[in-house]
Parts: C-alpha cells; structure tokens; sequence
C-alpha cells in the first residue's frame, strides 16, 4: 500500500508547486523530508516520470504552510526547491512565483479569513525569515481566480495578486549589498576580470553583463543550450562568489545574466537570463526580478548602467517575455534602504487530494505517518 499524503497542486505565477498543511507532514524528519520530496517528485530523472514533477526546475516546487510563529504573520510557509536530474532539496531560498499562491491557499484552506472585495495576508516565510504582504481580490469569503491580469509565460489571464515585498532585503546575508558595493570585480579563467553587483533582496543574486562571458542577454534557451560549456564557467564563477560568502549551495547565488536593450525595444528595460547548474531558466523569478529592480534603482550597479537607469520602474525581457517590478532603494552603501518593493501575479488552484509515494523508494517506510489509513 503507497503512503498517501494530502495535497494541494497550486499554479503561482509562472511555477507550480505542491503545497501541504503543516499539521499533514509525513514526518518532521529532514532527512526524512527530503528523502520523501525525491519521491514524491520523482527526482532523479530528467522527465521526472515516476513522480509529480513537471521535468523542469519550474514545476518542481513544493511548500507547506500552517499557522504563525511569529508576531505580525497571518500564517508560516516554507519553500522547498526539488532538483530535477540531480537529487537535492533545498530549504535555503525564496520563491516569489509561489509566494503568489499562499494567499489564496491561506484563504481557502480557513487559515486566513477574507475581508470584503481584497484581503492582505500576511506571510512569514521561514527559510529567509522575512514577512511579505499578498494582497488578494476575494469574493463571497473566497479568492477570485476570473481577471485581466496577464502574465506572460502564462497563457491564460487571472485576478491580479500583488506582492509586497519591502521588508525583504537582507534574505540570506542580512544586508540588501552583501559585499558593501554597489559594483565589485573578480578575474576568471580564460575570460578575464569580471564587473558584477551582488543584491540580496527576496534571495542572493549576481549580476553581470552576458557579453563578460561571450553571450547574447537577448538569447533564447535554445540558443544558450549549445553554449553550455560557456554557462558552466558562468556557473564556477557563481560558485566562487558564494564561497567567498561561505555559502556552498548549486543554487544560490544565481547568476543573472543581463544585456541593454535596443533603442527600438520600447517595451522594456534590459534583457535578462536567470542561469542555474549550467541551464537558463524558461521564464524569470519573482525574486530575481524584485533584485533586479532594487539593483536597477542603485546608480553605478552593472544592472543600472545596463538599463540606463537607475530605474524605479523596471521592465525586464526574459524567455517568455516581459516582467515588471517597481522597486525604490536609496542612500549611502554600504546599506541602502529599500522604500517599496511590489509585483503583480496571478496563481490558481490546480487540484487538491493525496499524492502517493512508493514506500519501496524510503529507507524507514515506517517512520513516516500517512493521511488515511492506506498504509
């Protein structure tokens, strides 16, 4: 009998995720945790076949919400990043997409109660310790998914859900520029000194102009695919930065490749390429762009030269189109203040039951407790 956990599927902006209630965990374990995740999700195999991932660093999310442990918070939610190819979980990061959806699955699953036509809900998200407002449009006690807000990289439109992220600065080091600068340098091999800016703003990104490293910002994946071995030293020297943070993680920092756009691309403000273990993600982050425009409104960041800004408005071309973010942070390094930091989403609930996991694919099938009594 496969130990049967209950579940909800939830689309947030451009990523989808499995989100459970905290009270349904199978187990508190870590280790256990993460065993169960790789199964649950099929991790690893690149098609993810045998599992509910969707093949791509996109749709293999998973997060769990309960009630607040701190002051200020309507609930918790922790995010789970669940590798592909390559089996790790990690409980290290942010993810802004998926943040979308935590309002309306606070809403709907009673831990939040609605509040007229918009409901703020207030989320503490514990891998960065930061508390992020979701201003969700509710009708008769319940989210709205019917709207005219268009994401691009989503096919259809949805009720728009803005993302207040102000008090996010200093996620994972404590410090909106971690380095102190706004712009440092670092000599690679075999492609010579590097200009990059560091932000940690909803989590730790490095920014650099694609042309650094012989690449083309504006490209699509396609295109980067047959560059891989340029991405990998991309990829090293991400590396580097974040051990000279003390950080040994294949994620974090991500490295954004940006590039200007041309005087005719009127709709948007740089071309931008999220990068991660040697690939270029499908669409961009939500906290890669709200870094983005926090390193947009810095003047003399790599991101602000690129754009022509700085910028308090920032529109950033990715694979699957156009985001915009408005972000204002101002004042003297080495600590800037962030003023206002916002997104727009849309996220909708896909379906909710029990995911079911092999218990041959756990170490301790026993160790682990299932919602109903299949096992």
């Amino acid at each position: 009998m496969q130990l049967r956990t209950k579940a909800v599927l939830y689309r947030g902006g451009t990523s989808k995720a499995l989100i459970v209630h905290d009270r349904d965990l199978p187990t508190r374990d870590p280790a256990l945790l993460d065993e169960w995740l790789l199964a649950a999700f099929g991790t690893p195999d690149r098609r993810q076949i045998d599992g509910i991932g969707g093949a791509d660093m996109l749709t293999s999310k998973f997060a769990f919400v309960g009630p607040p442990s701190v002051p200020g918070a309507d609930v918790d939610y922790t995010f789970a990043q669940v590798g592909v190819d390559v089996p790790f979980v990690d409980w290290t990061i942010l993810c802004g997409n998926i943040s979308s959806a935590i309002g309306p699955f606070a809403i709907e699953e009673g831990l939040v109660a609605a509040t007229g036509e918009l409901t703020e809900v207030r989320v503490h998200n514990t891998n960065t310790g930061k508390i992020f407002a979701a201003k969700v449009q509710t009708e008769r006690g319940l989210p709205k998914t019917d709207g005219h807000a268009v994401v691009d990289g989503v096919p259809n439109p949805g009720a728009p859900i803005v993302l207040d992220f102000r008090n996010a600065a200093g996620a994972i080091t404590g410090s909106l520029l971690p380095t102190g600068n706004r712009r440092d340098s670092r000599r690679v091999d075999g492609v010579g000194l590097v200009d990059y800016t560091l932000v940690d703003m909803t989590g730790l990104f490095v920014f650099v102009r694609a042309d650094q490293f012989g690449l083309l910002a504006s490209d699509d994946r396609e295109s980067f695919a047959r560059q891989a071995e340029r991405l990998m030293v991309v990829d090293a020297f991400r590396g580097a930065v974040g051990q000279e943070l003390g950080i040994d993680s294949p994620i974090t920092p991500a490295v954004v490749l940006v590039g200007p756009a041309r005087p005719s691309d009127v709709q948007f403000d740089l071309h931008a390429r999220c990068t991660g273990m040697g690939r270029v993600h499908s669409s961009f982050p939500i906290t890669g762009s709200l870094a983005t425009g926090a390193a947009a409104s810095l003047a003399g960041s790599v991101v602000s030269d690129v754009a022509g800004g700085p910028l308090e408005h920032c529109r950033i071309a990715h694979p699957s189109g156009v985001l915009s973010v408005e972000v204002l942070a101002s004042g003297d390094d080495p600590e800037p203040t962030v003023h206002r930091a916002q997104v727009e989403r849309t996220a909708r609930r896909i379906f909710d039951g029990a995911i079911s996991v092999d218990p041959a694919r756990l170490s301790r099938p026993g160790a682990y407790r299932s919602s109903d009594s299949l096992l």
